[in-house]
């Protein structure tokens, strides 16, 4: 009887992939760390190499330029990236799980066939979902779609967009109750950068990722043609729910990568550094410490391979895929906090200065406990799957399910709408 392989094993092609990114991370990411975090913004050359290794279009099939890889080498690669720089990953998990993701799933093929090619070849692109009073509760938005004949116009603002100070396409969510009768009816829509009536504010000034652009957009009367419409009229609901859940997988994957890139740096300094004629990692008082963080970060780690595993087997049903993805992303963000505040204690004085760099992976951890959905909101998540089925009676309603009669139902205007991954 074959003996099944853990799900922490990889096979040939995973390891080299990884092997690959690790190098790439080492060698072109790793000096340019420190400045892109003080001026805010990626060094051009980096984001132009990321397309050139493959990097921004890692599912993207080989017919359109991409390297034709599954989801699993998406998060491989989030991960190996954000050990060195967690802001470089984010760019890399929307470019791949959310914008080129959707467009994989459930775009036409002309929408696949017109934009999977320049996001693999040089297009950055931004999800837009979230609004300054549309956040966890993402579809209390009020950015309209208009119909107007075989064209929608879009008006509205969104915010907290991740990449769009980059990005050249945009993943813009809308309600089109005007073009529905008046009821809810959320769509998705490609918009080019330079679609008139588009305008992309000033990057905000944030406490972690600081490379990261966030910005937000203003869509006044954005044209946009019907083949721009992701998916049918009123699929936008199913669809930001369904990215998302694989959006949580690269945050997952981006915090998995932080953690260990913490844990690393604190074994190092623990075993140079001398203190009472000896190495401090030979003081239980340090070495407790870390080998709870390796433990919690081993448990996140397994989890978040199990779940992008799941999430792509045929079996998997939409609750299950919406509870496992939360508890992935909730126990990553979990440790990589845990992680990046050991490392600083580790290092201690060291710790807490610039030159240290525990301090920045510090700041990029906070931020794991907000975007793809706050903490509180990964358990309320979870929590909702708890309602036990009735036999012969009415099975639980899964959150992400619209109301029978087209309007918010009780529990979908309380469900755990999450907030975009594009917005900290």
């Amino acid at each position: 009887m074959d003996t099944p392989s853990p799900v922490t094993r990889l096979t040939d092609d995973e390891r080299q992939f990884r092997a690959t990114v690790r190098e790439f991370a080492g060698t072109h990411v790793a000096p340019l760390v420190a400045e892109m975090d003080q001026r805010s913004e990626y060094c051009p050359k980096l984001v132009a190499r990321l397309f050139t290794t493959g990097l921004m279009g890692i599912e993207v099939p080989r017919s359109y330029g991409g390297l034709g890889h599954g989801l699993f080498h998406v998060v491989l690669a989030i991960e190996e990236l954000a050990r060195v720089d967690p802001a470089v990953a984010v760019l890399v998990d929307v470019q791949n799980a959310l914008v080129a993701g959707a467009l994989l799933r459930w775009g036409s093929a002309d929408q696949r066939r017109r934009h999977l090619p320049r996001l693999a070849g040089g297009v950055v692109g931004a999800y837009a979902l979230s609004e300054r009073e549309a956040g966890s509760d993402a579809f209390a938005m009020t950015t309209t779609a208009r119909r107007d004949g075989d064209h929608f116009v879009l008006s509205g603002r969104k915010a907290w967009t991740t990449s769009a100070e980059q990005a050249e396409l945009f993943l813009v969510f809308a309600d089109m109750a005007d073009s529905a009768g008046g009821t809810p009816r959320f769509g998705a829509f490609l918009v080019d950068r330079d679609t008139p009536g588009l305008t992309v504010g000033d990057n905000v000034d944030k406490m972690g990722i600081r490379a990261s652009s966030t910005c937000e957009l203003v869509l006044d009367g954005v044209r946009v043609g019907g083949h721009d419409l992701v998916g049918r009229p009123g699929d936008g609901a199913m669809l930001a729910v369904e990215s998302l859940n694989i959006g949580k997988l690269g945050i997952a994957g981006q915090l998995v990568g932080l953690a260990q890139g913490a844990l690393d740096l604190a074994l190092r300094y623990a075993r140079e550094r001398r203190q009472f004629g000896r190495r401090i990692v030979d003081f239980q008082g340090v070495s407790f410490p870390l080998a709870r963080v390796a433990a919690d970060l081993e448990a996140a780690r397994v989890l978040l391979y199990n779940t992008v595993r799941a999430v792509e087997h045929p079996e998997t049903s939409p609750g299950e895929r919406m509870r496992t993805t939360a508890m992935a992303k909730l126990l990553a963000s979990d440790v990589a906090e845990r992680a990046a505040s050991c490392a600083v204690e580790t290092l201690g004085g060291v710790g807490f200065t610039v030159a240290g760099q525990a301090e920045k992976l510090y700041r990029d951890a906070k931020v794991g406990r907000i975007y793809e959905g706050t903490s509180n909101l990964q358990l309320r998540t979870i929590a909702a799957t708890f309602a036990p089925q009735v036999p012969g009676g009415e099975q639980p309603v899964d959150p992400a399910a619209p109301a029978p009669n087209g309007s918010r139902s009780e529990t979908e205007a309380s469900a755990p709408w999450p907030i975009s991954s594009a917005q900290p």
